[in-house]
């Protein structure tokens, strides 16, 4: 398996373009044979530290510590929420704001699935709109807190499930699309010596194809 495009490194971190379909970590049960970045990290880089994930649908930057002090650096902006994420997403439908926030808790609800419920964690889920397609909604996603599957909750939880979402939305319609139209943008930091990293992943044909017959 070809080793994904690395979009910035140094002696502390490593940020990779994390193609749909691909663990960020290894897994257990039916995927354990399946090769994760951080496996190919390492076998490419050595030792690499996870920091965040992103769910398997979807794509583009993750950053990896490479050493432990590193680790523990960038874990505490993360707990801090100093950390700058922003996504690409398509909804469906049309969103009736250029902009909003939707602050709603999220909580497990079993077999894999989140939503939004009263005993769940806080949080904050910001977008802007970039595009309105015929059918779908193109947005710019800032994710202020960093729950599970937490934009895929947010914008079903409002009514815009995103395209192709293969746990949240109406199945049969879901089903139509190659992927998630969720996509891992753009991520800034700061370094240990306290200067700013920020790396950029322009969504892959598999992304643009599929907005291109929203």
């Amino acid at each position: 398996m070809a080793l994904p495009e690395v979009l910035y490194i140094d002696d502390d971190f490593i940020i990779a373009c994390k193609p749909a379909g691909m663990l960020t970590i290894p897994a257990r049960g039916t995927l354990a044979e399946s090769r994760s970045l951080l496996e190919l990290l390492r076998d490419e880089h050595g030792e690499v530290f996870t920091v965040h994930r992103l769910d398997r649908e979807v794509s583009g930057a993750a950053v990896f510590a490479r050493s432990r002090k590193a680790h523990a650096w960038l874990c505490g902006q993360f707990e801090r929420r100093e950390v700058s994420k922003l996504y690409l997403a398509a909804a469906h439908g049309s969103m009736e704001d250029d902009e909003g926030e939707i602050d709603k808790p999220v909580q497990e609800y079993g077999s894999g699935r989140m939503g939004v419920g009263f005993d769940g964690k806080p949080s904050v889920t910001c977008y802007k709109v970039i595009g309105r397609l015929k059918t779908a909604t193109l947005l710019e996603v800032d994710l202020k807190t960093g729950r599970r599957h937490q934009i895929r909750v947010h914008f079903y939880y409002i009514g815009h499930p995103l395209v192709g979402d293969p746990l949240y939305g109406e199945k049969a319609l879901q089903e139509k699309y190659p992927r998630l139209m969720l996509h891992s943008w753009k991520l800034s930091f700061l370094s240990l010596s306290g200067k700013k990293i920020t790396a950029e992943a322009e969504p892959s044909p598999d992304f643009t194809g599929v907005l291109d017959c929203l």
